[in-house]
C-alpha cells in the first residue's frame, strides 16, 4: 500500500513539474516572439511594451495590454498580436482581443479568426467572434450610410425616409442588441398635465451603480420631494452600470431602482446611456420593465410627451438614427408647446471629461437651433450650464451617483461643478427655471429663462 501511495505521489509531482515546465516554456516563447516586435515600437511606447513583458501578475499585465491597445498604430498592433499568439494568460488574451478587436485591420481580423477556432479559452474565442461580428456589421452599415448621404444630397425625401427606417434596424445589428424593430417605434405624443398648469420636474443622470453616493442622492431627492413635490422625473441615462440590465428579473431592479426611487411615488421617464447598451438584452429589458413598475417609464428608446407648458423629447443619443432625427425634426416643427425641452445622455457641448461631441454638433444641433429651448444631458459626471446658441440653452446634470469627475470651465461656461446632485426644473407660461441641488439640499446654482416672444432668453442666474 505504501509503495503504491508513493508511486501515485511521485506521478502527481512529475505531472505538475511537466505542466509547470510547459507553461514556463510557452511563456518564454511568447515573450521571445513579442520581443522581436518590441524594438519596432516608437520610443515613447517601448517602455509600455517592456512593462507588459516583464510584469508577472496576469491582471496587471492585462490592464497594461488593454491600455497600449488603445494606440491604433501598425507597430502597436504587430506587437500585441505577437503577445496574443502565445501568451499563456487568458486574461491578457481577452484584454487584447477586446481592445484590438475594435480596430478594422486585416491583421487583426485574421488574428480574431484564429482565436475563434483555436484559443484554449472558450470565453476568449466568443469575445473574438463578437468583435468580428461587430466589424463586419459596421462594414455593411457604412454602405447604408453612403446611400443615405446620396439621398440627402439629391433632396430625395421619399428615399431618405425609407432608408432612415432601415438605418434604425441597423443600429441594433451593429451593436448586437436583441432589440426588435417594433420596440424602437416611438408612441404617439402623450400628456401628463394640462398645458395651463405649472410643473416641477426632477432630472438626473449617471447613477445606477448601487453605491453609497447613489443612495445619498436618492435620499436627498426624496427629502426634497416631501418638502416641495415633483410632478414627475426624467433620467439622463447610464441608469445601470456597467452594462445595463440582463433581464426583467435582474435582482438589481429591486436594489438599484425599486427601493431607491419607488418611495417618491412619481413616474420617471428614462433615456438610455452608453452603459445601458452593454448586455444584448438590456435596452429591451429597460423598455419592457415599464409594464411592471409603478415608477419606471421607458415606452421606447425615444419618445415625446407634454406636461404643462412644456413638450419633452426623450432621445437615444448612443446611436442617433436618421429616423430619430426626422422624428425629432417633425416633432419640433409641429409642437405648439410654450417650451420645448430635448433630453438625452450625451452632451452636445461640455467642459467635462468627455468634452464636445462632434457627431451631435454636426447632426443633432442643426435640428435644435431655433426650435428647442433647452438641451439637457448627462454622461459627464458633473453639473453644467453653457451659453446658448441660436436659442438653445445647454445643461448637464450627471451627478446622480457615479463618481464625479473634474470640470475645466472655459469661455462658454456659465456654471460648472463636480458634485453629486440633481436638477430641478420648474416651468410656467412665462419662465423656465433650472436649479442644481446637492445631497444636503443646498442650492448650488439657479438659471431662469424668460419667454415673452418666440425665443427664450437667460433672465437671471445665481
Amino acid at each position: 500500500m505504501r509503495v503504491r501511495l508513493m508511486a501515485l505521489l511521485l506521478g502527481a509531482a512529475l505531472c505538475w513539474a511537466l505542466s509547470f515546465n510547459y507553461s514556463q516554456t510557452a511563456t518564454a516563447q511568447g515573450q521571445s516572439a513579442a520581443e522581436a516586435q518590441l524594438n519596432k515600437l516608437p520610443p515613447t511606447l517601448r517602455e509600455q511594451g517592456q512593462a507588459i513583458l516583464k510584469e508577472r501578475d496576469d491582471r496587471q499585465r492585462a490592464r497594461l495590454a488593454g491600455e497600449l491597445a488603445r494606440r491604433n498604430s501598425a507597430e502597436v498592433i504587430e506587437f500585441l498580436l505577437a503577445v496574443l499568439a502565445t501568451d499563456a494568460s487568458s486574461q491578457v488574451r481577452s484584454a487584447i482581443v477586446d481592445r484590438l478587436g475594435r480596430h478594422s485591420n486585416p491583421q487583426v481580423r485574421q488574428a480574431l479568426e484564429r482565436c475563434v477556432l483555436a484559443d484554449s479559452d472558450t470565453s476568449v474565442a466568443l469575445l473574438a467572434l463578437e468583435r468580428l461580428r461587430a466589424q463586419q456589421a459596421q462594414d455593411l452599415a457604412r454602405l447604408l450610410n453612403q446611400r443615405l448621404e446620396q439621398a440627402r444630397a439629391k433632396n430625395d425625401e421619399t428615399a431618405l425616409r425609407q432608408l432612415a427606417q432601415e438605418h434604425e434596424r441597423w443600429i441594433s445589428l451593429v451593436r448586437g442588441t436583441m432589440l426588435p424593430a417594433f420596440l424602437r417605434v416611438a408612441p404617439p405624443t402623450f400628456s401628463l398635465k394640462a398645458e395651463d398648469q405649472p410643473i416641477r420636474v426632477l432630472a438626473f443622470g449617471d447613477f445606477g451603480n448601487g453605491s453609497k453616493e447613489q443612495k445619498e442622492v436618492a435620499a436627498a431627492m426624496l427629502k426634497f420631494h416631501r418638502q416641495t413635490p415633483f410632478d414627475f422625473a426624467v433620467t439622463l441615462g447610464d441608469n445601470f452600470y456597467s452594462s445595463g440590465m440582463e433581464s426583467l428579473t435582474d435582482p438589481r431592479w429591486k436594489t438599484w431602482w425599486d427601493e431607491l426611487y419607488d418611495p417618491l411615488g412619481i413616474k420617471f421617464y428614462a433615456t438610455l446611456g452608453n452603459h445601458d447598451w452593454g448586455f444584448a438584452d438590456s435596452p429591451a429589458a429597460e423598455i419592457l420593465y415599464t409594464r411592471q413598475s409603478p415608477s419606471w417609464r421607458m415606452p421606447a428608446p425615444y419618445y415625446t410627451f407634454t406636461a404643462g407648458p412644456v413638450q419633452f423629447f426623450a432621445m437615444d443619443t448612443n446611436e442617433v438614427s436618421e429616423a430619430q432625427l426626422l422624428w425629432l425634426k417633425d416633432g419640433l416643427a409641429n409642437s405648439r408647446a410654450r417650451w420645448k425641452l430635448v433630453y438625452g445622455h450625451h452632451p452636445i457641448y461640455s467642459v467635462g471629461a468627455h468634452q464636445d461631441n462632434p457627431g451631435l454638433i454636426k447632426r443633432l444641433l442643426p435640428i435644435l437651433k431655433g426650435k428647442a429651448d433647452v438641451y439637457l444631458a448627462g454622461h459627464d459626471h458633473d453639473l453644467q450650464h453653457l451659453k446658448a446658441e441660436d436659442g438653445v440653452h445647454f445643461f448637464v446634470a450627471g451627478g446622480g451617483g457615479a463618481g464625479v469627475r473634474p470640470v475645466k470651465p472655459d469661455a462658454r461656461s456659465l456654471f460648472a461643478k463636480d458634485a453629486h446632485a440633481f436638477a430641478v426644473l420648474e416651468a410656467d407660461g412665462k419662465q423656465l427655471k433650472v436649479r442644481f441641488v446637492d445631497t444636503s439640499l443646498n442650492q448650488l446654482y439657479e438659471a431662469t429663462l424668460a419667454k415673452s416672444g418666440a425665443a427664450a432668453v437667460l433672465e437671471a442666474t445665481r
